[in-house]
């Protein structure tokens, strides 16, 4: 069983893939980044960790294995099962465990499982055709020549010339200033009418309006029992997630579209990501989710996954 090309497989879609009873490999998203001391650029990818922490199965890795090669999801269990106790064995003897295009795993001699990851991929989907480059450094040169000879430059004289038009200016400056006073304190008389009027309109309109409603007003000697309607509000920690849009309308669109199917969908509000999330169902027990992700997967979508988190 090729268990680290499925892992691989697994870190382009989702930021955890766990090994049940062995640890979990992480993808976190990292920004791109500049080298200033090699003029080195890197693009945005996801930088890969391991948690040996993290060992509960989430039932990922056994459902993608059991839909890849066909067989029942209890097998594929069993198969991850042997391949875990054949890794615990290795790095028990101190041997380095190499999961291609991941990264290395081995023991330090206090006995912590160390991760060296590999830099082979970029699980980055956005950033896909997108490598490093190195670019050359770009030198500025002082030209302190010109600079001298704009300090040795003396105060530029005013002309006569320019001291008599300047005059000019004086006075056509304030006959400007003057016309605009003039025009603004009309502008102002004209503004305040107009207000006025707006208002007498408004509150005329206002009284129209009250004597209608009140001449439409009856009332109902024997109405109608109310209605009650008791709506069963999901809840639970453990959902199957539909997809994460970034467009609400469209997040909008799929949650209608399971609700047609007879899911009991509904939306989780957004990830760390601002995406709008929406889960075919949300359920109390893992149990019971694992056996509807693996009826959802066989049927009707197979990148379903599911989402662990606590939703008020």
């Amino acid at each position: 069983m090729q268990l680290n090309q499925y892992i691989s497989d697994l870190l382009y879609r989702y930021e955890c893939v766990t090994l049940p009873n062995f640890g979990a490999f992480l993808s976190h998203p990292v920004s791109a980044k500049i080298n200033e001391a090699t003029n080195d650029f890197y693009p945005p990818q996801k930088r890969l960790s391991f948690n040996a922490q993290l060992q509960s199965n989430d039932g990922l890795l056994a459902s993608y294995i059991s839909e890849v090669e066909n067989i029942p999801y209890e097998a594929a269990t069993r198969k991850i099962e042997t391949q875990v106790s054949q890794l615990k064995s290795s790095l028990k003897k101190g041997e380095t465990i190499e999961f291609k295009n991941i990264g290395e795993l081995s023991t330090s001699k206090e006995g912590k499982v160390m991760f060296a990851p590999s830099e082979t991929l970029n699980y980055l989907t956005e950033s896909f055709g997108l490598a490093g480059f190195v670019s050359p450094s770009i030198e500025r040169q002082a030209h302190q020549a010109m600079v001298e000879k704009l300090e040795a430059t003396g105060a530029i004289a005013l002309s006569p010339t320019h001291s008599k038009s300047n005059q000019y200016m004086k006075y056509a400056a304030i006959a400007v200033l003057s016309l605009g006073l003039s025009g603004s304190i009309g502008s102002n008389l004209y503004l305040t009418q107009i207000e006025r009027q707006n208002n007498l309109a408004i509150d005329a309109a206002t009284a129209t309006l009250d004597n209608k409603i009140q001449e439409a007003t009856f009332v109902i000697e024997n109405p109608l029992p109310a209605v009650m309607v008791n709506l069963k509000k999901q809840s639970g920690n453990f959902h199957v997630v539909a997809g994460a849009f970034r467009i609400e309308a469209n997040c909008n669109k799929k949650l209608n579209q399971l609700k047609a199917l007879g899911f009991n969908a509904r939306k989780i509000g957004k990830n760390r990501f601002g995406l709008h999330q929406v889960v075919y169902e949300s359920f109390e027990t893992r149990k019971e989710a694992e056996k509807a992700l693996f009826k959802i997967r066989k049927a009707q979508d197979r990148a379903a996954w599911m989402l662990i988190k606590n939703i008020p």
